[in-house]
């Protein structure tokens, strides 16, 4: 393989002399001539027209040259090296790329831990995430735009899905501290709740226009995204529901007040909502996907995250081997 003249083994040989600071010693390496290491380089250098090692001293040294085109010499190694094993990962069955759509009221410090893990396990299979709110999860897998997808289990009924239990989320209602319904906490009527605005998670899918699930106020401002609306409620603009887990924070700091809709009932701790992982019925899940939804569905936690360092890959030539509104 040539580029410009330049060629693979040429960024071999020079990753390697540079990583064993002998020329000798990468012959031996390489099981090759010190020679043809030697005329290697040379070649390179005569390419380039730089000088890539000072030879002047007992071993060869990287010159300010050299220091500066290795670091990109190992990255082409490196994006060679993953073009063969995904190659050879999607002959073996891999999926060539593993599309994912997640509710953006599920914990997505679940979905970083699974993702850790599954890099480690299916290094060849890069992922695309899309994040929906409501129906919008549902459609994305029934149009084949994802493989799997985290979705309200509300929302994908009459859907020709298969679904498996995943996540409880639990809804609270807040509001900011200068909100006039952020006062002693008590049951508030809904005659009270509706004299205030109440933002609203609007569904643009149309799946879940039938239903007004929490709506309790007449006057609502509709949102299409959750981020917007937690902004909102920080703001003061109205009060609404939002999963505990994104608002805990708030909670703690006194950015946000929690309230309690007489109306929820005996629900100090929140309403609880359902959480499903989906795939289309009538299209078998590839390896990865199996894999991944099994370990979200069991709950399991990934490591912590390391950044791994900068090193050479190993020196052997590459294998080539709208509808209404709906939700709080």
């Amino acid at each position: 393989m040539t580029l410009n003249g330049l060629t693979l083994d040429q960024f071999l040989v020079f990753a390697a002399v540079a990583e064993e600071g002998s020329f000798s010693a990468t012959a031996r390496r390489m099981n090759r001539a010190q020679s043809a290491v030697t005329y290697a380089i040379q070649k390179l250098e005569d390419q380039l027209g730089l000088l890539l090692f000072e030879r002047s001293g007992y071993r060869p040294v990287l010159t300010d040259a050299g220091e500066a085109l290795l670091p990109r010499a190992i990255r082409a190694l490196r994006e060679v090296e993953a073009f063969a094993e995904q190659a050879r990962g999607i002959t073996q069955g891999l999926e060539p790329e593993l599309p994912i759509v997640v509710d953006s009221m599920f914990p997505m410090e679940r979905i970083v831990d699974a993702l850790r893990v599954f890099r480690e396990r299916f290094p060849t299979v890069p992922t695309r995430m899309y994040v929906a709110s409501l129906g919008g999860t549902a459609n994305l897998v029934l149009d084949g735009t994802c493989t799997i997808g985290i979705a309200l289990a509300f929302a994908i009924e009459g859907a020709d899905l298969r679904a498996q239990p995943i996540e409880t989320v639990s809804m609270v209602a807040v509001a900011a501290p200068c909100h006039p319904l952020a006062g002693p906490k008590r049951p508030v009527p809904t005659e009270e709740l509706q004299q205030h605005v109440q933002l609203v998670l609007t569904d643009h899918s149309g799946r879940t226009d039938k239903r007004d699930n929490g709506v309790l106020s007449r006057r609502n401002w509709r949102l299409g995204d959750l981020g917007a609306k937690h902004a909102m409620l920080l703001g003061g603009l109205g009060w609404g529901g939002m999963p505990l887990h994104m608002v805990q924070a708030d909670l703690d700091a006194g950015r946000l007040c929690r309230i309690e809709p007489e109306e929820w009932g005996n629900a100090a701790g929140g309403v609880e909502i359902s959480m499903c992982l989906v795939h289309r019925a009538d299209v078998p899940l590839g390896p990865s996907a199996r894999w991944l939804s099994d370990w979200l569905v069991s709950g399991q936690r990934g490591p912590r995250y390391q950044e791994p360092a900068l090193q050479a890959p190993a020196l052997q030539a590459p294998a080539l081997q709208d509808g209404r509104d709906a939700a709080e």
